[in-house]
């Protein structure tokens, strides 16, 4: 059953209203585990596209957090980034799961049941009921979402002058963590400040 989080509870995460300002939403909408929260938590991004060097790589990086039970934050919503829930979801490692529409009502695929009964589960969304499609501008919103309430964040790729680096650039200026691995497909993402993960993760 779905609850929620009114801004100026103490249960609200203090991170968006540091890092959203007015763009700070008045309610959460949860479902699952809330004290995965209190995480320290790895955001995971992806363009749509995504080079065969750099997907391997993040297979392999999402293996070692599934192995190390690292938390993980994300919308999951690009080809990369489902396939990494796909594998934290055979794991036993804390997921929270930000839907780019809100998740009153929302049916529960077969495969994220058990991980709820575990409590190794959240969903949270900035939406309301209204909201029932993803939209370009609702993903953006939740990336922003996402990104504020992380305390380190893992681009897998950006493609040169797409959204996702504008929104890389932004998060820089933030102070926050973020890991790109070190290949030439990453170089925009080094020259924007990203530390190079092979190293620093």
């Amino acid at each position: 059953m779905n609850t929620f989080i009114e801004k100026g509870t103490s249960l609200y995460p203090s991170k968006l209203q540091h890092f959203l300002g007015k763009q700070t939403p008045r309610v959460i909408s949860t479902l699952g585990n809330l004290d995965i929260l209190q995480h320290k938590l790895l955001a995971i991004f992806c363009s749509v596209k995504c080079p065969g060097t750099l997907i391997i790589q993040t297979y392999d990086f999402a293996q070692s957090l599934k192995e190390k039970e690292i938390t993980v934050i994300g919308g999951f919503h690009s080809p990369i980034e489902q396939e990494c829930l796909r594998i934290f979801l055979r794991g036993n490692q804390p997921i929270i799961l930000c839907p780019a529409r809100s998740i009153n009502g929302m049916r529960i695929r077969a495969e994220y049941k058990k991980p709820l009964e575990e409590g190794r589960l959240l969903f949270l969304s900035l939406f309301t009921d209204k909201q029932r499609r993803v939209t370009a501008d609702t993903a953006l919103l939740r990336n922003y979402f996402v990104a504020a309430l992380a305390d380190s964040v893992f681009i897998a790729y950006a493609a040169p002058h797409s959204k996702t680096e504008w929104f890389c650039q932004e998060i820089v200026t933030w102070g926050k963590s973020l890991y790109a691995f070190t290949n030439e497909c990453n170089a925009n993402l080094i020259k924007l400040g990203a530390q190079s993960l092979n190293s620093r993760l």
